[in-house]
């Protein structure tokens, strides 16, 4: 059994979207004698994330609606790292993906190191064809899961249809296939989404 850890680290300087300096998390230690403490001043965004409907729907959904039991179970990684500018309904078409899948696009993103504005984004032909086929969720390598698309069509098709989203993954060592993932959230409150730590199990016996 192997354990991958497709979490982005967290820290001053990292990427950030579209390097927006207030995106930036702020990390403040003190140490008093022997104790040292630290606080964090930290995008609900930043890194490795999941999203809930408010973030793009005003009476959308709070984070605490989604269910933890969808976060935690197989999911099947797609190596698209052939794709260029977006993820098409064309791409993704004849995938193995059936009712109940949880979903993660391994992109060129997963190589990049710097924001990259130009970044591999799920185009909304793509995200409605996974919205018919009542996948769980979505994950993908980039912050964003669409860009340059007018009043944000790909989060309303996924969230409309309960799809949960999740973006800032690495899977740039991470083969196509099938494993277990295991997805742990901040347990947030009336937020628009939380920070999470996502790890992949591979060989594990269920």
């Amino acid at each position: 059994m192997r354990i991958i850890d497709i979490t982005t680290s967290i820290y001053e300087g990292m990427a950030v979207y579209k390097n927006k300096p207030e995106k930036q998390p702020k990390i403040n230690t003190v140490t008093n004698g022997h104790v040292t403490e630290s606080r964090l001043d930290l995008d609900v965004h930043t890194g490795t994330h999941i999203d809930s409907p408010l973030h793009m729907i005003n009476d959308g959904e709070t984070f605490e609606s989604i269910e933890l039991e969808k976060l935690v179970g197989t999911c099947k990684v797609f190596d698209l790292t052939n794709i260029k500018e977006k993820i098409t309904a064309d791409d993704i078409r004849n995938k193995d993906i059936v009712e109940g899948d949880f979903i993660l696009f391994k992109t060129q993103n997963s190589f990049e190191e710097e924001f990259n504005f130009e970044f591999i984004y799920v185009a909304e032909d793509a995200a409605k064809l996974l919205a018919e086929k009542k996948i769980r969720g979505v994950g993908i390598d980039a912050l964003g899961v669409e860009r340059a698309q007018p009043n944000h069509p790909t989060h309303k098709a996924l969230f409309h249809n309960n799809v949960i989203v999740m973006e800032g993954l690495r899977l740039k060592d991470v083969e196509e296939g099938e494993y277990f993932m295991v997805a742990a959230p901040l347990k947030l409150v009336g937020t628009d989404a939380s920070p999470a730590r996502v790890l992949l199990i591979e060989g594990m016996v269920l």
